[in-house]
């Protein structure tokens, strides 16, 4: 967390220079500033997917980590869930209904890892000002109950990252900085 708050700090202190400058563009040294926080913002999902899947994880802690992983999200982004069991259906649920489903899930003990997170497309703006990449991901479930039953599967999933100018006022000045937000996760492989 203090990574994450140290790389806002330089994140938003490169921002005001940027807005003095009315620089529209991101550049370079920006642009690989937003990939890190970008990134890191998929491994703070990461975490959170982590602590709510896990069965041991009080109720609490796991609402309040619901509630910490949707503040990564644009509005109305969605999570694709499949199954092996389901292998040509493919659900998408808003984040919030995703994150609680996944509390709740019938199993006594929940494994759930991401790896290999890394950009396969570069930010491409948009016409309506905004940047948009994706960044790749492999999540291992595993699901395991008392009777014995075990389910496991390896789910490779795109995540669209949304970058755009906003602005904000501290002691009465307008600053513009660079925010990065998540956006729908799609699953484009389950496999065993």
């Amino acid at each position: 967390m203090k990574r994450y708050m140290l790389m806002m700090l330089c994140f938003f202190w490169g921002s005001m220079a940027m807005a003095q400058n009315n620089e529209p563009d991101i550049s370079p040294e920006r642009k690989q500033a937003i990939d890190s926080l970008a990134l890191e913002k998929v491994r703070d999902l990461s975490k959170y997917i982590t602590i709510i899947g896990d069965k041991k994880t009080r109720d609490v802690d796991a609402n309040a980590a619901i509630e910490r992983a949707v503040e990564l999200f644009d509005e109305g982004a969605k999570i694709d869930v499949s199954s092996l069991n389901r292998p040509d259906d493919i659900r998408a649920y808003p984040v919030k209904d995703y994150l609680k489903r996944l509390k709740l899930l019938n199993y006594d003990q929940v494994n759930i890892e991401w790896f290999h997170i890394q950009y396969i497309s570069d930010l491409v703006k948009q016409a309506d000002g905004r940047y948009v990449g994706v960044i790749t991901i492999y999540q291992r479930f595993e699901g395991k109950r008392k009777d014995g039953m075990k389910y496991v599967d390896t789910t490779k999933k795109d995540i669209t990252v949304y970058v755009e100018r906003k602005k904000t006022v501290i002691q009465g000045r307008t600053i513009g900085f660079w925010d990065v937000l998540l956006g729908d996760i799609r699953v484009t492989n389950t496999y065993k």
